[in-house]
């Protein structure tokens, strides 16, 4: 039997350490207000003569690839999630096959646009090809540039102050072996519903032509992300809480089986609710979101490599990966590392 298998993980974040005081003297907050309401002490922004969307998931993978004693010229496909790509088109996935050297090999490259759950989207994408045999080696990525369209002011305070910049990876590859391995199952929603309760409108291809990028575009809102913080919040718990429940039910599994639980890092709060809802243990939930807020699509993948790093995933151990954001969509993947 064929399964998936995570053989090895990485990240990336930028050197430029942006903290809540640097933030206070740029709009009205304050350390205390950010920490109270979301746990983020700190994040890193990128540096635009060196950091780019598609680069910092190449530093990520390198990094995946050596962990896993896996070359380069072995990965047969890229999944790439991001909702902020280096450009409108084409997706950052072929910028980061051109800058593996896998441009030869004409790998294809899947670009994927789920926000928060684009890696756990991306991670099921690959597992589907590997259990097919279509491939053996995929890399899934998350990576996010979000400084660059933040409004650092009073006006784009509420969501300016969650995120952050970064980049992680996964090196997935086929194995042949008994069930109860690798990648046990994946669990992908969505509900369209709720898609304005956070989004990023403009410059959206739906408006008549001379109004999508024009001077009162650039000056509005709409070209900044929106977020219904509230709303958010009030969907996310639940939702969390349901995916997690549907990948330990699929697997016969209740959750003090859990040795580790990865979620996003969206807010402090909501990993917190999940963690005394499970009646889990603080140290079978890793957060980072102090260090790095909210990095979308790379928030996972980040998590998961500084878990490994600081030892806290284990062969055999049993991870649970969960998320949600915009969409709004969410997902869950169970793992037996």
């Amino acid at each position: 039997m064929t399964f998936s298998r995570i053989k090895g993980v990485g990240h990336y974040v930028p050197e430029n350490v942006v903290t809540n005081d640097d933030l206070a003297a740029q709009m009205d907050t304050s350390d205390q207000w950010i920490q109270e309401r979301t746990g983020i002490k700190s994040r890193r922004f990128f540096d635009p003569e060196k950091d780019t969307c598609s680069n910092m998931a190449t530093r990520a993978s390198k990094m995946a690839l050596e962990r896993a004693g896996i070359a380069i010229q072995e990965v047969d496909m890229i999944v790439f999630a991001t909702i902020t790509p280096d450009y409108f088109f084409p997706g950052s996935g072929v910028l980061m096959q051109r800058e593996l050297g896998l441009h030869e090999k004409t790998i294809p490259a899947i670009d994927i646009r789920n926000a928060c759950s684009g890696f756990i989207y991306g991670l099921s994408v690959a597992d589907q090809f590997i259990k097919t045999g279509m491939y053996k080696t995929v890399l899934v990525v998350g990576a996010e540039i979000q400084s660059s369209a933040l409004e650092m002011s009073d006006r784009g305070r509420n969501v300016s102050v969650i995120f952050g910049d970064g980049a992680g990876a996964a090196v997935i590859q086929a194995e042949e072996g008994a069930s109860g391995q690798g990648i046990l199952s994946t669990h992908l929603h969505a509900d369209g519903t709720h898609a304005e309760e956070l989004f990023g409108k403009d410059p959206g291809s739906s408006r008549h032509p001379d109004q999508r990028l024009n001077q009162e575009v650039i000056e509005s809102m709409s070209i900044r992300p929106h977020m219904n913080g509230n709303v958010v919040f009030k969907h996310a718990v639940v939702r969390f809480m349901e995916v997690i429940g549907e990948a330990l039910k699929a697997n016969q599994m209740t959750p003090d089986q859990i040795d580790l639980l990865v979620p996003h890092q969206a807010n402090l709060r909501i990993s917190n609710f999940i963690q005394q809802k499970m009646k889990l243990p603080e140290e079978k939930v890793y957060n980072n979101i102090m260090r790095y807020g909210n990095t979308t699509a790379a928030s996972i993948p980040i998590a998961l490599s500084e878990a490994w790093e600081e030892g806290k995933v284990k062969d055999g151990d049993l991870i649970c990966l969960a998320a949600f954001g915009s969409g709004f969509t969410w997902a869950s993947a169970l793992i037996r590392w």
